[in-house]
């Protein structure tokens, strides 16, 4: 059973104790006896305990920072969401595949912010502009916003503010099953609570520090029978010996343990293995044992719109998981939305 996460060591921005969350967060952390640190932003933490980089990136991913988020110009989220809404950075899992490494770069450490209130007028702003438009917004999509909530219940404010707007719509992801203390939040429908999962050889091999795949369909469920519209990002889709067999079974698991009613409006979102260069760089540096796939003569090359070009899987290939995939959710979920394939 994979526990909820405590940080090992805390640093605090000294303009995020003017936020009552900020106040909360450093009296709950004194209590569990944590070692708090001040830093004077949350962009420039200095000083992470380690003897090498490698230690060094460890103890950041356990790390929590207490912040302000001083831009609250909202990122575009494309294609699942309007704009992203940001109230962490940052995520204590170890998944190996993760873009995160690239681009949270000397950052790696985990970030929340305490202003709160002026995050959620911001997006009352952008409902405003583009109303009787419904504007959906990605919850911390730098992050695994569920994997801290029971230690900052933002996302819980976040989820009761959208269930009582007009014209506004939450969603998030997560690998984590401490989902017990968003049950009760009146969401009104208006948040899709999204779990983001593989076949058991992914999770096993590439995603330590995250809930089994078991624990995530359990926690599906109870999201289920609490009302939300119901999720799953499938990422990333990586071909491995039996990955048929594999994915099969996670679909049919998905199926026996669901109750019906979450199976009447729920989503996939279908996302293949992909790789750049630099991230290749990163990914062995920082799991310099890992059993990831990266050869690039085993791919395609994908030019980027930034640039960087990707190495993403032979036309076949794709075509063989597209087919194999759609066939599982048609088989399985009949009445499931398909919200993209990439």
């Amino acid at each position: 059973m994979l526990k909820p996460f405590v940080p090992q060591l805390v640093y605090i921005e000294p303009q995020a104790l003017e936020y009552e969350l900020g106040r909360e967060l450093k009296e709950k952390f004194e209590n569990m006896g944590l070692e708090i640190r001040e830093t004077t932003s949350h962009n420039q933490v200095r000083n992470i305990p380690g003897d090498n980089d490698f230690q060094k990136y460890r103890t950041a991913k356990s790390t929590l920072v207490v912040g302000v988020r001083r831009t609250l110009k909202f990122d575009t989220s494309k294609p699942s969401a309007e704009y992203a809404i940001p109230f962490a950075t940052g995520c204590m899992g170890h998944c190996h595949y993760c873009y995160l490494q690239t681009t949270m770069g000397s950052k790696p450490y985990i970030r929340t912010y305490v202003n709160t209130d002026e995050i959620l007028e911001a997006a009352q702003k952008y409902m405003d502009e583009r109303a009787p438009e419904i504007t959906r917004f990605e919850a911390s999509c730098t992050s695994d916003i569920v994997g801290i909530d029971h230690l900052t219940h933002s996302l819980k404010r976040a989820i009761e503010f959208f269930g009582k707007s007009d014209f506004g719509k939450l969603r998030f992801v997560t690998k984590f099953h401490h989902v017990d203390h968003l049950l009760d939040a009146e969401h009104n429908g208006r948040t899709r609570f999204r779990f983001s999962v593989n076949a058991d050889f992914i999770i096993k091999n590439f995603e330590p520090g995250t809930s089994p795949l078991q624990q995530r369909i359990e926690a599906a469920a109870k999201v289920a029978h609490a009302g939300y519209p119901l999720g799953f990002i499938v990422a990333p889709i990586y071909l491995h010996e039996g990955w048929q067999d594999g994915y099969k079974k996670m679909f049919v698991t998905l199926n026996e343990t669901l109750p019906p009613e979450a199976k009447k409006d729920v989503t996939f979102e279908l996302i293949q293995h992909r790789f750049t260069k630099p991230a290749k760089r990163v990914i062995e540096k920082n799991y310099p044992m890992t059993k990831l796939e990266l050869d690039e003569e085993k791919r395609k090359y994908k030019w980027g719109k930034y640039g960087i070009g990707k190495y993403v899987y032979q036309t076949d290939e794709q075509e063989e998981i597209k087919e194999t995939l759609y066939g599982y959710i048609h088989e399985y979920f009949p009445d499931a939305k398909i919200e993209y394939f990439t």
